[in-house]
């Protein structure tokens, strides 16, 4: 097995496999990101040739949204049982024929199955999910930084492949800025088929960090039903007040980043008379700063409370939410705009897996995570419908960037409250 051949030349150096897994799933989840948020550029196009009111495209949007987080308890659970490797192989298919098929669709029922249906469920299966569960089997020490850099690479995606697909699309049609993110996926799957292990005890080795002798032997797989055991583990962390508050507040993050501006923000610069390509490079620019800020959360969160974290990391958001109307939408104000917001993209991350894996254990925290980011997805899915009804009824994003920036607030008041009357207990963990 190449991995096994790898882990040995790697450890004759002092390098632990663990690094080469959170390579391969940076990769994996980089490009899988890529395709959530690559239809976000083909809202014009696809009004104009078809035309499809924009509020029914955010519709099929929101739909994949939507998916893309409620996945994320049963793909913790079914990785359990049915292993890595099998689930994210199956995610990367589903996700390469939900976006060819759109070459050929020529009805809405078709963009709500290919990029709705198709795209929401095998995203959901590499989504922030498997990047909390690669973090905690791999990493004991340095996991704060391991979670910010695959965090990075799900929020970037988007902003990485959005520029070029916009510039595809102005220059060749949008059929044919599928491609890239198409040619993408394929190779994500051939590193992920050679350099992929389960867990480190499968090639003899512990977590990175964590002291005592290599396993040898791999972990014994979960015996029962995944649908259930994802649901039974919901039922004993809703007892806990930090689920609740951990779930209200990255509903609120979803709310703000993913089905919002990853979704509206190059129609909005649009509305606002500057040119598509053009705003896709500002989302590029947020997605450079936004690798740098992510995984400087990371590291901020193995060093400092992730509460306070979070309250600095929303409050601020919620700040630039409500002076982007502000910021004339000319290239000077929307790249002061892409530095702050881009920083803080998706930087709430680490601080709420590390706060989750604190109240419910390390074992339970996978899933739990799973339900977290769900509640994260219907943000997004409401803000992806949101904005879009807000465009066709009110005839501008604004208010919609309002009401993002508003909750952004309420959500720093919240998250100063975990841990208070016992509620970052580990009470599941101990269950």
């Amino acid at each position: 097995m190449l991995a096994g051949i790898l882990s040995k030349a790697l450890a004759r150096r002092g390098v632990h496999y663990g690094w080469i897994m959170l390579a391969t799933m940076f990769f994996s989840s980089l490009v899988m990101a890529g395709a959530v948020g690559l239809p976000g550029a083909f809202i014009v196009p696809l009004s104009k040739e078809f035309g499809w009111d924009v509020s029914e495209i955010s519709a099929a949007l929101a739909v994949r949204f939507l998916l893309f987080g409620l996945m994320g308890p049963f793909c913790a659970a079914l990785i359990e049982r049915y292993g890595l490797r099998r689930m994210v192989f199956t995610a990367q298919a589903l996700v390469f024929v939900g976006l060819g098929g759109a070459l050929f669709m020529t009805s809405l029922w078709q963009l709500f199955a290919f990029w709705g249906l198709m795209i929401g469920i095998g995203t959901g299966f590499t989504a922030l999910v498997l990047n909390a569960i690669i973090s905690t089997r791999w990493f004991t020490e340095r996991r704060g930084l391991a979670i910010g850099i695959l965090a990075a690479a799900t929020s970037s995606g988007p902003l990485v492949f959005l520029p070029l697909a916009t510039w595809l699309v102005d220059h060749y049609g949008w059929r044919f800025a599928l491609l890239p993110s198409m040619g993408a996926i394929a190779l994500g799957s051939l590193a992920v088929f050679a350099f992929a292990v389960e867990r480190p005890a499968d090639i003899g080795l512990a977590p990175y960090g964590e002291k005592g002798a290599p396993q040898t032997a791999p972990a014994p797989v979960p015996a029962g039903n995944a649908v259930a055991r994802a649901f039974g583990v919901l039922g004993e962390a809703s007892a806990s007040p930090a689920f609740w508050i951990l779930a209200g507040s990255f509903f609120v993050c979803g709310l703000s980043t993913f089905g919002l501006v990853q979704t509206h923000f190059i129609p909005l610069c649009v509305d606002n008379g500057m040119a598509a390509v053009a705003a896709a490079g500002v989302l590029a620019m947020m997605g450079a700063f936004d690798i740098v800020g992510t995984i400087g959360s990371g590291y901020l969160s193995d060093r400092i409370d992730s509460r306070k974290l979070l309250f600095w990391y929303y409050g601020l958001r919620g700040l630039s939410l409500l002076w982007l109307p502000f910021s004339t939408f000319s290239v000077y104000g929307l790249s002061i705009f892409a530095v702050f917001y881009g920083l803080d993209w998706i930087a709430t991350v680490p601080p709420t897996v590390k706060l989750t894996g604190r109240a419910f254990g390390p074992e339970k925290a996978g899933l739990v995570f799973g339900w977290i980011f769900a509640s994260h997805q219907v943000g997004s899915a409401i803000a992806a419908y949101g904005g879009g009804a807000s465009r066709a009824w009110l005839h501008s994003y604004v208010p919609a960037f309002y009401v993002a920036g508003a909750a952004c607030l309420v959500a720093a008041v919240m998250v100063l409250m975990i841990g208070r009357s016992g509620a970052a207990k580990p009470a599941v963990a101990a269950a």
